[in-house]
């Protein structure tokens, strides 16, 4: 197999803006070289990684897949050419890390477990709380950095951010729902269907604001804290729900498929990214950690 790190570079660019013309700008070259590129590399890999949209591309399923291996390559390219210069840069000394339920559960972890292996002379003390509380750790003073959904993030006037992963929603559907037949998907289609709600880390709040945009109120069956519960109920037919690729799985606990398919309408992201309070000096740990988090996800770009 023969795949370049221009190749995954170009990719990557893609996927996170959602245009080739876009992707093409941000890194100063043609949309053709950009095309070209992509098109080698769905031919190396055999499988399509976008489809075309009324706006743009968007990710397939395999895309999806493949996004997270591409961003784990560049990051470790980078990191090693990166890794000579900070040696000597906060590898001792105390990490007060917040994170969120839902970046400790569904992000987190395997960056998490490479910071620690990276810098084991620092101590991190990880601490799960609501957004509220991580803002006010943050801005306090207790938390020297936190990992978060940034998009919720309130107090913007105390808290610096930095955006790591922007992931867009879908819609979950059962296999044989009947939505999956059309080619196109609308909010208002999905306002008329059985609707399961997910209520953790904001969700439903932040659910709202794109329905009350749309004028529009979903048919709500259920609501759970549970991605898991969520993911089960989709899977068994008792309603399609809106969730973030972060939390996609294409299987339930249970063994059973769930389809996400883009809606034709504007729905906003669920961007995951750092926080640190504003104004104050960053410590040299937390700085380690987020020099770190922007070259393993954003391949030192």
């Amino acid at each position: 197999m023969n795949i370049t790190l221009k190749q995954l570079d170009y990719f990557i660019a893609t996927a996170e803006r959602g245009q080739v013309s876009h992707a093409a700008v941000e890194l100063n070259i043609s949309q053709s070289a950009v095309t070209a590129a992509i098109k080698a590399l769905e031919a190396e890999l055999g499988a399509r990684l976008f489809v075309r949209t009324h706006s743009g591309v968007r990710l397939t399923m395999e895309g999806a897949r493949f996004l997270d291996h591409a961003r784990v390559i560049t990051g470790a390219v980078a990191a090693a050419v990166h890794s000579p210069l900070c040696e000597s840069q906060g590898q001792v000394g105390r990490l007060r890390l917040g994170m969120t339920y839902t970046v400790i559960g569904y992000f987190m972890s395997k960056y998490y477990a490479r910071f620690r292996k990276t810098y084991p002379q620092i101590e991190v003390e990880a601490i799960e709380l609501a957004r509220g509380e991580l803002e006010a750790g943050v801005i306090c003073g207790d938390i020297d950095m936190a990992v978060m959904l940034v998009s919720n993030l309130e107090r913007t006037d105390e808290i610096e951010k930095e955006l790591l992963v922007r992931s867009s929603r879908r819609l979950w559907m059962p296999v044989d729902h009947h939505l999956l037949n059309k080619p196109k998907i609308t909010l208002a289609d999905v306002a008329a269907e059985d609707y399961i709600f997910l209520n953790v880390d904001e969700a439903k709040t932040t659910a709202s604001r794109y329905w009350d945009a749309a004028k529009l109120r979903p048919r709500s069956v259920l609501m759970t804290s549970s991605v898991e519960g969520v993911r089960s109920l989709v899977a068994s037919g008792i309603g399609v729900t809106l969730l973030s690729d972060l939390v996609y799985r294409p299987w339930s606990l249970e063994g059973q498929r769930i389809e996400a398919r883009a809606l034709d309408d504007a729905i906003p992201s669920m961007d995951v990214g750092l926080a640190w309070a504003r104004g104050h000096e960053i410590t040299p740990q937390a700085q380690a950690f987020r020099t770190f988090m922007s070259v393993t996800i954003g391949g030192g770009g």
